[in-house]
């Protein structure tokens, strides 16, 4: 079930930015894409006037914690700068337990994993994180990750639940009841700017394609 929660603020990029946000509240229900969809403003008056104060890497890493997480290996990681920075990243959200869509929903981006070959783990992080860490602990997430055979590369996060929430709620994707947790798929590409949400029962090969064209590889 999607979640239509408002959206925390998002975060102070550039200056054209701003009257877009409000107009993309009905389309982005995340935040993240509020502040890094960004159409061509060349035509507006006063257009080349305005300088960007931060690139869209300086922007990331400015809005996302650097928050201390847990893989399903027990290796602490720093969100952003060990999994994010520098990367394309595919971004889901999930729980072990889960009897409804998540099992189906791991499964098909397992089959992404493979179209993507080994550019999972290099230049492409794929990250699964528990909205229900306090069962999800790491040993837990090995088990499920080992089940559904993910490969390296693909990251099941979990931690202290106030870390986790935080993490959660800056992509948009906090819920007060885990069984409402997107079924979507954050793709982003850090270094460029360019984020797009995909539905994760989409065919695998379209998946794999938005990842590799937002990666610039398609």
């Amino acid at each position: 079930m999607m979640n239509n929660q408002s959206a925390p603020d998002a975060m102070d990029t550039q200056p054209r930015l701003k009257g877009l946000m409000c107009g993309l509240k009905v389309l982005c229900y995340c935040p993240l894409l509020l502040a890094l969809c960004v159409p061509s403003f060349a035509g507006l008056p006063g257009a080349g006037q305005v300088k960007p104060t931060k690139t869209p890497a300086e922007a990331a890493a400015a809005y996302f914690p650097n928050t201390v997480l847990l893989t399903q290996d027990n290796k602490p990681v720093h969100f952003f700068d060990d999994l994010l920075r520098g990367k394309t990243v595919m971004i889901n959200f999930m729980f072990t337990t889960c009897t409804g869509i998540c099992p189906a929903m791991t499964a098909n981006l397992l089959k992404v994993q493979e179209y993507l070959g080994d550019r999972v783990g290099k230049d492409i992080n794929m990250i699964s994180i528990s909205v229900d860490p306090t069962v999800d602990t790491p040993s837990v997430m090995k088990k499920y990750a080992t089940n559904f055979k993910a490969r390296a590369g693909w990251y099941f996060l979990t931690g202290n639940k106030a870390d986790v929430d935080l993490v959660l709620g800056k992509l948009g994707g906090f819920v007060e009841n885990k069984n409402d947790h997107l079924n979507l798929v954050i793709v982003g590409n850090v270094e460029t700017g360019e984020w797009m949400k995909v539905f994760a029962m989409a065919k695998p090969a379209e998946i794999g394609d938005s990842v590799l064209k937002v990666a610039g590889s398609k």
